[in-house]
């Protein structure tokens, strides 16, 4: 008897903590998270990349890529969804081609 009085506390405590996380992930999951490069069309990815291959410099670049996100990020709010708070890792790929039309191969 002492057991299922002290066990139907516990049971009921562990199932309340269950459900809120369960509604926590059901909240977050509500609004989608998709990448910035998602809501771009493709003239703005094109111009995109036209900007980071004309930066002369990492800093340059970076701040192009940092204006572009937060730009990205207000768009996804007004549309009910979200992207990460920072912009993804730069790839490689412009450093690689900068300038000689190779384009990284």
């Amino acid at each position: 008897m002492a057991i299922r009085i002290l066990l139907a506390p516990a049971l009921t405590a562990a199932l309340m903590m269950y459900s809120g996380f369960t509604l926590a992930v059901d909240q977050e999951q509500t609004q989608k998270q998709v990448t910035g490069k998602e809501l771009m069309t493709e003239q703005e990815r094109a111009e995109h990349h036209t900007r980071m291959r004309a930066a002369k410099t990492q800093e340059e670049r970076e701040q192009i890529r940092k204006q572009q996100h937060e730009r990205m990020k207000q768009r996804a709010k007004e549309r009910g969804l979200s992207i990460p708070d920072e912009p993804p890792a730069k790839s490689g790929g412009t450093e690689d081609h900068k300038g000689d039309g190779n384009k990284g191969h």
